[in-house]
């Protein structure tokens, strides 16, 4: 058994992960660990260090991929054969091509890159683990002839109340059935777009926005323009430009705690584009996933406008667990009626069982409380990640200490930019450079940062050496 020190808290400069990821990969290099030898299991180094199991199995997993150890089934984690270089080191680990095909699909499944500042979800750490074993448990107690059907097409009834519920209690009063559960909010977004566009429609999107919408927008053969995103929201005279040479028949937005800048609409900016939204009979699909993780007093466009024209999108992926695929869209119930017609066709229900676990998790796993702690967790994580750009004399788009991510110019020419990203793989380092997020694909100096994993000192050590001119 190694000795592993771990920092929490505001001290800590790396996830608890990396940490022992860190500890274990020191001790095999050194050989104070040896070839064979049996590492503590997931429960044994969770209990021993006050730890969720989660976190170790995520720490064994990236262990695994990086070469150093070997899994078993029915003899535990052990360290790897040292025949060859570990994956993980320079003369063994090839990094994963940079290109659309890793960004959209493999990089979910890819655990090779040990960090990861460009990913778009929570530490593994930070999951809800005894709310989500309680659901899991209990939802194992569900009769069988109640999950041997395909459910409602709207979803589970009585998590739909509860999301009605929840909007209600944050100033959108709606009931039941204004509420159709989804797999997840990206595909509430593709059923909005199957539902109310047709290929050629005009669209609006932010500049930069969501990656996966600009994808699901180009797949259905729409035409697709950007508005440039501000601090404040949109940069209003660019969209009265783009209005009037367009005429789209809708609009994309992030209200709160936007993918990529983290920036949040102010009321007045949100109040304007209802207007024109109104006065030019324009759709406005509201994404609103990071809505629990922003302050109190941020703007809920479906409330400000009663869901006439907005179709607001949800979900549970930043504060349960991105791997129960549950969403949900709200809107006028004809509308919502069209939007259910179509999760039929194009995939029939959505899963119960996974609705009923959120469901659990929301009713009995402490879940207010969870959302308060992944909050408190998330202030300190910018506030180191700003004294990290703030030592480098780095430009943030803007400073939201909430939420996921962090929108920084970075020293290089935009032209470079797709260099730089490539650059860093080869170091284990995932960069998400601006051009994923633009409409028209446009080189960017910007980056998207996910503050709680853009800690780590061999992330910052790689962009001091892009700020001399070295990469």
């Amino acid at each position: 058994m190694i000795e592993i020190e771990l920092e929490r808290g505001r001290q800590a400069s790396t996830t608890l992960v990396e940490q022992i990821v860190r500890a274990f990969s020191r001790a095999i290099e050194a050989h104070t660990l040896r070839t064979g030898a049996l590492l503590p299991s997931v429960r044994q180094l969770a209990q021993s260090h006050a730890l969720s199991t989660y976190t170790v199995t995520e720490a064994y997993n990236r262990l695994v991929s990086m070469g150093l150890v070997v899994a078993r089934r029915g003899s535990g984690y052990r360290v790897a054969q040292r025949t060859e270089a570990p994956r993980a080191s320079a003369a063994g680990w090839q990094p994963p091509a940079l290109a659309a095909t890793w960004l959209l699909s493999d990089v979910f499944a890819d655990h090779s890159v040990p960090i990861k500042a460009g990913c778009g979800w929570m530490p593994g750490e930070w999951i809800n683990e005894t709310g989500l074993h309680h659901a899991l448990r209990a939802t194992s107690r569900v009769p069988a002839v109640r999950l041997g059907d395909y459910g409602h097409p709207y979803g589970f009834a009585p998590l739909r109340e509860r999301v009605a519920a929840q909007l209600d209690r944050q100033g959108l009063p709606v009931e039941v059935g204004n509420v159709l559960l989804t797999q997840g909010a990206t595909q509430g977004l593709d059923l909005i777009v199957r539902t109310l566009l047709r290929p050629g429609d005009t669209v609006l999107v932010e500049d930069p926005g969501y990656c996966n919408l600009l994808q699901i927008l180009k797949l259905a053969g729409l035409t697709v323009h950007g508005v440039p995103r501000t601090p404040a929201g949109l940069d209003l005279d660019a969209l009265e430009q783009q209005v009037a040479a367009h005429r789209p028949k809708a609009i994309f937005v992030n209200t709160t705690l936007q993918n990529p800048t983290g920036a949040t609409f102010t009321m007045a900016n949100a109040f304007r584009l209802l207007q024109i939204a109104e006065r030019e009979r324009m759709w406005v699909v509201e994404d609103d996933v990071s809505r629990e993780l922003a302050p109190p007093g941020a703007p809920l466009l479906a409330a400000m406008e009663g869901l006439q024209r907005v179709l607001y999108v949800g979900g549970f992926s930043k504060t349960v667990t991105p791997s129960l695929r549950c969403g949900y869209v709200v809107a006028e119930r004809d509308v919502l009626r069209e939007l259910a017609r179509a999760k039929m066709a194009v995939g029939l229900t959505s899963s119960q069982t996974i609705e009923r676990i959120v469901d659990k998790v929301l009713l009995e796993g402490r879940y207010a409380r969870h959302v308060e702690i992944v909050n408190e967790q998330l202030k300190s994580a910018h506030a180191a990640f700003e004294e990290r750009i703030d030592a480098l004399g780095l430009e943030p788009f803007c400073r939201p200490r909430a939420g996921l991510f962090v929108w920084v110019r970075l020293p290089v020419e935009a032209a470079r930019a797709g260099a730089l990203a490539t650059a860093a793989l080869r170091d284990g380092i995932w960069l998400a450079p601006g051009s994923y997020f633009r409409p028209d694909d446009a080189a960017s100096s910007w980056f998207r940062f996910n503050a709680p994993y853009s800690l780590d000192d061999a992330l910052w050590r790689f962009i001091e050496r892009v700020s001399s001119g070295n990469f």
